[in-house]
């Protein structure tokens, strides 16, 4: 899913709903250092996992520290078959 556009606020809708899973791609030490709130950690290096770990019926909202690793989290996401798939970039976007 072509989301560019894709907005904290619209992130914060879909994590009310529960219609989403936050997944945090940093590293378990980052993650370790402090998440967000609910958020699932799926380090980049182990997102080949993702099929075991995370709800294909849910819409995915990834993050990390500037946006890079999400990035790329998404693309390896759509490729394995995840529909819904959004990048909030920074955790400092994160607004809910």
């Amino acid at each position: 899913m072509l989301n560019d556009d894709f907005s904290c606020e619209k992130a914060c809708e879909m994590l009310k709903n529960n219609t989403a899973q936050l997944v945090d791609v940093r590293s378990t030490e980052e993650f370790s250092q402090g998440a967000l709130p609910n958020a699932i950690n799926l380090p980049l290096q182990s997102i080949m996992a993702a099929d075991n770990l995370l709800d294909k019926n849910k819409s995915i909202i990834l993050y990390c520290v500037s946006g890079a690793r999400s990035n790329t989290a998404k693309n390896y996401l759509i490729q394995m078959g995840f529909k819904d798939v959004y990048d909030l970039g920074s955790y400092q976007k994160y607004c809910c």
